[in-house]
């Protein structure tokens, strides 16, 4: 008897998938539930179990793009699982003499120092596992799997995990930079590298096209004092991290200021929709589900962080944090995936100082964040004087259709005064 291994349903918005890895090599024996696939769609990556214990049979190739419930492969389940290989029965006494004899005798003992540094980090017990993508990414990057930490099913090593040790700041022994990178390649070289697009980079791609295509696009820029905010976050770093077990960094305090702005302008968290009819209509939210932009192995996710209007500054932290985790390994579900009203993007963490952040259709509106720089403004304590303070360049947005250029001013400076001013979160003022 033979099962059927069927792509299942993942969203009501994904009907395909690309097939990452197959996990069981053709023909091996499979247990009940263990992974036997990694599919990738243009939202997240998600693992296939085994329907049923057999013999997995192949009928769709790695790389191959799929259909929501089409076959990929059977399992025979007649088929008995083989018995694991005995030990092999130790050699006679005189066997094993002639061998210690004939083997040829060791070179003299390395120095402790030169063992270590050829010694493999990790030291190894056993087999590697690892998905068939990993390891030719490995391959090609030279990297030393023992050195990786799998997260997929049993410990095995998926495309992700590769990809994350690449983005670690590790350096590696051929040169290879902490981003996967070699160094520059050889002088006069005229080669044409091409890669396909991984469904989620394509997905994002279109996403971005159509937001400038059917959306009135603008940007208000302002800029911001993070005096306070830097001086709050030092005074209180400690005691926020060993009460609450999570770091306080600037981004709950922007959460929460967005939240500020969003209750007094409601219709930067809402959105053009359709009724019934197919006729435009303006939809509001009553909550704020602000969705944090998130720069995964594969290309930008944007996670949902839900009912903000009700987190304390803890939950921020926490939920930002297991939710970059998730994106990180490939483990972030769809609905922590859909359903944002909001969202927020800091290129500040990687240098930038200055841009202008496209919409995450359907929203409206969106926050750019960017680093920080000491720059030499009026001291507002002491008009007429000029001080150095650390400032940080903000940008929205807005789909003009919908937030009319006064009412996305007015927000962004609502966001400037309760970071300048974080007690007005507290007051709620």
């Amino acid at each position: 008897m033979a099962t059927k291994i069927v792509i299942p349903e993942v969203g009501e918005s994904i009907t395909s998938g690309v097939i990452a890895a197959w996990s069981v090599a053709d023909g091996d024996y499979v247990e009940r539930d263990q992974t036997v696939l990694e599919l990738e769609t243009d939202k997240i990556t998600m693992e296939v179990p085994a329907p049923a214990a057999g013999i997995l049979k192949h009928s769709a190739a790695e790389g191959a793009e799929v259909d929501v419930g089409s076959t990929v492969g059977e399992i025979d389940e007649s088929a008995e699982k083989p018995a694991s290989k005995s030990a092999e029965a130790p050699a006679k006494p005189e066997q094993a003499q002639a061998q210690q004899e004939s083997a040829p005798k060791p070179p003299p003992a390395a120095s402790t120092a030169t063992a270590v540094a050829h010694a493999p980090s990790s030291n190894p017990t056993g087999p590697i596992h690892a998905t068939p993508v990993a390891e030719k990414m490995a391959g090609e990057h030279h990297i030393d799997l023992n050195n990786v930490v799998g997260t997929g099913a049993g410990g095995r090593i998926r495309e992700q995990d590769v990809l994350a040790y690449l983005q670690s700041g590790t350096t590696h022994s051929n040169g290879a930079t902490s981003n996967g990178a070699s160094h520059a390649p050889a002088a006069n070289s005229r080669e044409i590298h091409r890669e396909k697009m991984t469904p989620l980079r394509q997905r994002v791609a279109s996403r971005l096209v159509d937001a400038q295509q059917t959306a009135a696009m603008l940007t208000t820029f302002n800029e911001v004092d993070m005096t306070a905010v830097m001086d709050l976050r030092k005074r209180y770093k400690e005691d926020f991290e060993k009460k609450h077990g999570v770091g306080l960094g600037f981004m709950s305090f922007f959460v929460k200021a967005a939240v500020q702005g969003l209750k007094a302008f409601p219709l930067v968290n809402g959105f053009i929709a359709e009724d019934d009819a197919g006729k435009p209509v303006i939809q509001t939210h009553d909550y704020c589900d602000v969705a944090i932009a998130v720069a995964g192995p594969k290309g930008l996710v944007v996670p949902v962080l839900r009912n903000a209007e009700e987190m304390s500054f803890a939950d921020v932290e926490s939920g930002i944090k297991d939710l970059a985790t998730k994106a990180r390994e490939g483990k972030l579900t769809i609905e922590e995936m859909t359903g944002g009203t909001f969202t927020i993007t800091n290129g500040g963490v990687f240098g930038s100082l200055m841009s202008t952040p496209i919409l995450n259709p359907p929203q409206s509106a969106i926050l750019g964040m960017h680093t920080i720089k000491k720059r030499a403004v009026e001291d507002p304590s002491n008009p007429g004087s000029i001080v150095l303070r650390p400032m940080m360049y903000l940008a929205v947005s807005y789909d003009h259709r919908i937030v009319d250029g006064a009412e996305a001013v007015q927000f962004l400076v609502t966001i400037k005064n309760c970071i300048e001013n974080p007690e007005r979160i507290l007051m709620d003022v």
